[in-house]
């Protein structure tokens, strides 16, 4: 994932959060209603407390006299509570809104973005972002942003009000409230370096764990596993570290913030109590500005003090936006038209190019097609590119240079315009290392065809050589795999995912080293059930063994060396030949 940080992004409320959010939108307009309305009951709370104060002083000491403000003090504070409450209430729905939104915009973007991109980032990071990541906003919505909408209007209305009782307390006060958040923004510096240090540590970890996990049976076969624990170790200790070094700061921070508010208040009260005593200045008066001024003060430590709260959850959604901004290909990134029929559809590759920098070339340039019905064979040495256009053809990946033409009845089509879920609604795909779920046996077929009939799951397995598989299993189809089908040996759930490709039905079949993992025996039989499924399909096969690309229609041989001799060859009936000159051969059949 990217580590780049827009310049400019320092802003408490960042705006790419208001757009991907809605709930977001809306928890500001409710904070900022309460803290309206906040304001309104800090100023008559202030007035109350004076009236109960002073009536005695000026000789009104009966219950009659008390009773009005002691009641509307008393309104006021279980107003103040119930807003807090609902506050709370609100703010915490609010985080669990925009946690959902954001879950789903991810993982929705990721899926869009395809197997080429998530093939590049490490899986452990990306799902410490979408759990732990996401769940540190609530300290952001439930703390931060609700002491932040206070703060950004009760300081003000306290300012305006203590200066129509004494303009100079008045000014005073003006003169030292910029002083927290002048502290504030010092303090908060470091302590955004130090958080976002914290949170790449938690996804490093995160990331080294999950990778352990996954290859822990090997690390056990070649005894590494205890040295892999010594790096979590030295892991685990570099983020607590950092973890305790930023809630010192945090504990230091505080404090600062709550000397300089005290100096600040004191200042009020000595030239308040001098002018008392000097008799320049009412006691009512006097009062209401000592009740008012340490008010002023109060949002501003607030917003201080629940800062740390929010800076990891901005720096985990820093790289949530990082994903989200992540352009699609062309074809994801714009509305486009329908699908072709695959069954009647000739596609074109005309000088197909992909880099994924400037210094290697992934892929091509590559000139081919690929006719309704064929069975065409992709080869080349390993880095040549051959998993790389399967992702062009799948519109996971979009060419740097060149394109990929769909000739159909109606006229040529650029795959580019085509919307992209259609145009995967009529592919099967078996990747070189295809996924199972957690599910039974029957479920992870169904993928496929959701209705397919237990007669067809068996016929499936039949044609992918996976019968003697279905006897050994203990409920049949209805055996429940593990994650990513533990339980089965590689060349099992090779056998399993070619059996859900054959379920499928699909116009178009991509197949990516469909039998890597397979002895001779089930190779022959799966490259049988392969060359089958030509003529009623259009086949692609990725290969380095030759049982699969015999009575081939069509070669297309890549080369890692020079790129750019991508050759093809067209012989229906037997094995093509790669056509000399590094050109495309000029008998091949359209």
């Amino acid at each position: 994932m990217s580590r780049a940080e827009p310049r400019g992004r320092a802003s408490p409320v960042d705006p790419r959060l208001l757009r991907y959010a809605a709930g977001a939108r809306r928890h500001l307009l409710v904070a900022a209603g309460i803290g309206v309305a906040t304001t309104l009951l800090v100023l008559v709370q202030a007035f109350a407390v004076t009236e109960l104060v002073v009536r005695p002083f000026a000789g009104q000491t009966g219950s009659a006299a008390l009773r009005g403000p002691l009641l509307l003090l008393a309104v006021v504070v279980a107003c103040r509570a119930g807003l807090a409450v609902a506050g709370e209430v609100a703010a915490h729905r609010a985080a669990a809104t925009v946690k959902s939104e954001l879950r789903r915009g991810l993982l929705a973007h990721v899926v869009a973005l395809g197997p080429s991109w998530l093939g590049r980032q490490r899986a452990g990071e990306l799902a410490t972002l979408v759990t732990r990541g996401t769940d540190a906003l609530d300290g952001y919505f439930a703390r931060y942003l609700p002491a932040l909408v206070t703060a950004a209007l009760v300081p003000a209305a306290v300012v305006a009000v203590v200066s129509t009782q004494n303009p100079l307390s008045g000014l005073i006060v003006a003169a030292t409230l910029p002083l927290v958040p002048v502290f504030a923004v010092l303090v908060g510096m470091a302590t955004r370096a130090r958080t976002a240090r914290q949170w790449h540590t938690l996804a490093a970890l995160g990331g080294h764990f999950l990778d352990v996990v996954e290859g822990l049976p090997t690390l056990v076969v070649f005894r590494r596993a205890k040295a892999q624990a010594a790096t979590i170790r030295e892991v685990s200790d570099s983020h607590r570290r950092a973890t305790m070094s930023t809630l010192r700061l945090a504990f230091l921070s505080s404090a600062v913030l709550e000397l300089v508010a005290t100096l600040s208040v004191a200042l009020v009260a000595v030239s308040i109590g001098l002018r008392l005593l000097g008799g320049g200045l009412d006691l009512r008066t006097g009062l209401v500005v000592l009740v008012l001024t340490p008010e002023a003060y109060w949002p501003l430590r607030q917003v201080g003090a629940h800062f740390h709260d929010s800076v990891e959850g901005l720096a985990a959604a820093r790289e949530v936006f990082a994903v989200l901004d992540t352009p699609l290909s062309p074809g994801g990134a714009r509305p486009a038209r329908p699908a072709p029929d695959l069954r009647r559809t000739t596609i074109r590759l005309q000088g197909v190019q992909v880099r994924y920098d400037r210094a290697k070339a992934a892929l091509g340039p590559v000139e081919a097609s690929i006719a309704p019905g064929e069975l065409v064979g992709l080869v080349g040495p390993s880095g040549s590119g051959k998993s790389t256009l399967l992702a062009v053809l799948l519109g996971f990946l979009a060419p740097t240079a060149g394109r990929v033409v769909l000739e159909t009845p109606d006229g040529p089509v650029d795959l580019a315009e085509v919307d992209p879920d259609d145009w995967r609604a009529q592919i099967a795909w078996v990747p070189q290392q295809p996924w199972l779920a957690p599910a039974s046996l029957a479920e992870n077929l169904r993928l496929a065809r959701a209705q397919a009939s237990d007669d067809e799951l068996v016929e499936a397995l039949t044609q992918a050589g996976a019968g003697p598989l279905l006897a050994r299993l203990p409920d049949g189809l209805g055996t429940v795999l593990g994650e990513r089908g533990a339980g089965l040996s590689a060349g099992e759930r090779q056998r399993v995912a070619l059996a859900r490709a054959f379920l499928r039905r699909a116009p178009l079949v991509l197949l990516d080293e469909a039998s890597a993992h397979l002895d001779e025996g089930t190779e022959s039989v799966v490259a049988a059930a392969v060359r089958g499924l030509a003529g009623r399909h259009t086949v692609v096969v990725v290969a380095h063994r030759p049982a699969l690309l015999q009575g081939v229609d069509r070669l297309v041989v890549l080369s890692a060396a020079d790129p750019a001799a991508a050759r093809t060859g067209a012989v229906r009936g037997e094995r093509a030949e790669p056509a000399p000159g590094g050109g495309p051969d000029r008998g091949a059949a359209a």
